[in-house]
């Protein structure tokens, strides 16, 4: 099956005899929603909790961003594989293990009693997350009458917008007042409820099982290329880079697996990821577009937490609050996003919005460590304005530039690049930002209290020299960090402006996608 299917069977759908109605339908709606909610709650949910999580394991904040981008690459790679378990398996079918599986693997992530452990268990954790979101997407629309199509999509796409905003506020608050395991444990009630009333309330929409054929081959080679090159990133800084042989090999194999993934693909009859659609000039560029511009806003999203809990001093709660200001602007202009989108040259809504993420971004660069929680949190506030202009067009103007047959496969891979880019990106903005603080602390080490006048002050006012000195290399740290984290920023920024010119070399769409597929 191609990526992205969203687990409709290839025959028929079943005619259902007693469609949910009233009280039921509102309850199979809330618990579908709640399932994705979950899902992409935990996306970023560990984003203000990883230094806890690491000084919790003993670990380096570095090796700590493990926890979100093995969660990340586990989810985008299921994606291929939704359609078919559908198909094989029946999709209620399907959504209720994967829920279960990820309650249990939620269990398990809050009792890890190693950062190796735990990011195994994330991966587990992506692994049943995956099918959710286009499964619980699927299955509201099969539940609810054609002429509420677009209520039963608004209701998806609010859980989508919502659980990121509120994960860094719930995973900050949790580890202040609890301890950094309940962030996976307040998925476990959910997740066995939903599966529960699930499996009442939705057996009656089961598809039929068919045995379908799986691009094994493909499948393996996209798991191949995609572990080696996270796992890469991952660890390139604490094993210097190329100057180590592991390194090297992982290289070697993301690259030889990656070109044999192409070959294969573009080959197969029935390719696991259907690459061909890149034959569209306007999903080509839409899919460069929203990956420079989500890495950007990903990898930035995942370096503002770190920044302010480890050098501002801030609990992790401020940080969350902080770092969830950008989805409260987005909420409320979603509507008027989407209303726009009917309207307007999709490519103009696009490029206006990730041109405004670019610019408030790049404003963040002038930030000091002297700085307020408002004046933090307001520029990332008015950030999110951009969000919903940024997302909602740019999956329309995508789908809008392939074949109708092809939107499945089409949103599956989108998908699959988001997610990957947004990995990928996490790693990469990791790294940067401990090099360019080493960077900085070598120039500014030789450039301050030359003459020793600092160091003479402190030590007439009674402080022991190795005191002083403590204090002249915590000032020289701080600000080493902060000029680092100024200039990720700015790198960010610069990625959303090439992101934004990127989408004028999409030709104008010509017919509205339907985008009930996107997820």
């Amino acid at each position: 099956m191609d990526a992205g299917s969203s687990g409709a069977a290839a025959t028929a759908l079943p005619r259902i005899d007693q469609p949910l109605v009233g009280g039921q339908l509102v309850m199979a709606a809330l618990l579908l929603a709640a399932a994705n909610f979950i899902v992409v709650l935990d996306t970023t949910i560990a984003n203000v909790s990883v230094p806890n999580i690491a000084g919790g394991l003993g670990a380096s904040n570095s090796q700590g961003t493990l926890v979100i981008t093995s969660y990340a690459v586990a989810e985008a790679i299921t994606v291929p594989l939704t359609g078919w378990l559908a198909n094989r398996f029946g999709s209620v079918r399907v959504f209720i293990t994967a829920m279960v599986m990820f309650g249990l693997c939620s269990i398990l992530c809050g009792l890890a009693p190693s950062l190796g452990s735990l990011v195994a268990f994330r991966v587990f954790q992506g692994l049943s997350g995956g099918p959710l979101m286009p499964l619980s997407q699927t299955l509201l629309l099969r539940i609810f009458p054609k002429e509420k199509a677009a209520a039963a999509v608004g209701l998806w796409g609010m859980t989508t917008l919502v659980a990121p905003i509120l994960g860094p506020i719930l995973g900050g608050k949790i580890c202040d007042e609890l301890s950094w395991p309940f962030i996976f444990f307040i998925n476990v009630p959910i997740a066995l409820v939903c599966a529960y009333l699930g499996w009442k309330l939705l057996r009656r929409y089961e598809t039929p099982s068919l045995k379908v054929r799986i691009d094994i081959v493909g499948l393996g080679l996209l798991i191949v290329w995609v572990s080696a090159m996270q796992i890469m990133l991952d660890e390139g800084k604490n094993l210097d880079w190329f100057a180590s042989h592991e390194i090297v090999v992982l290289a070697i194999v993301a690259v030889i697996g990656f070109l044999a993934f192409l070959i294969w693909e573009l080959t197969a009859k029935e390719p696991v990821v259907d690459l061909r659609v890149f034959r569209h000039r306007g999903f080509t560029m839409s899919v460069v577009t929203i990956c420079l511009a989500f890495g950007a806003f990903f990898g930035s999203t995942v370096l503002t937490p770190l920044w302010l809990q480890n050098y501002m001093g801030y609990t992790a709660s401020q940080a969350g609050i902080a770092t969830a200001a950008s989805g409260v602007l987005a909420v409320l202009a979603a509507p008027f996003a989407a209303s726009l989108s009917e309207k307007v040259d999709s490519r103009l809504l696009v490029f206006l919005g990730v041109a405004w993420l670019g610019i408030m971004t790049l404003l963040r660069t002038d930030a000091t460590s002297d700085m307020t929680l408002w004046q933090i949190s307001s520029l990332l506030l008015f950030q999110g304005l951009g969000l919903p202009f940024f997302f909602m067009p740019l999956t329309s103007l995508a789908l809008s530039s392939v074949d109708e047959l092809e939107t499945a496969s089409a949103a599956g891979l989108m998908n699959f690049c988001r997610t990957v880019a947004g990995a990928f990106a996490t790693s990469l903005v990791q790294t940067a930002w401990e090099n360019q603080t080493t960077r900085n602390h070598d120039e500014l080490a030789g450039l301050v209290d030359r003459s020793g006048e600092t160091m003479g002050m402190l030590t007439a006012n009674g402080l022991p020299s190795e005191q002083a000195r403590g204090m002249i290399e915590q000032l020289v740290q701080g600000q080493s960090v902060m000029l680092a984290t100024n200039q990720v920023f700015l790198w960010a920024g610069l990625a959303f402006i090439l992101a934004a010119i990127a989408i004028w070399f999409a030709p104008k769409p010509t017919r509205v996608a339907d985008t009930t597929g996107a997820h």
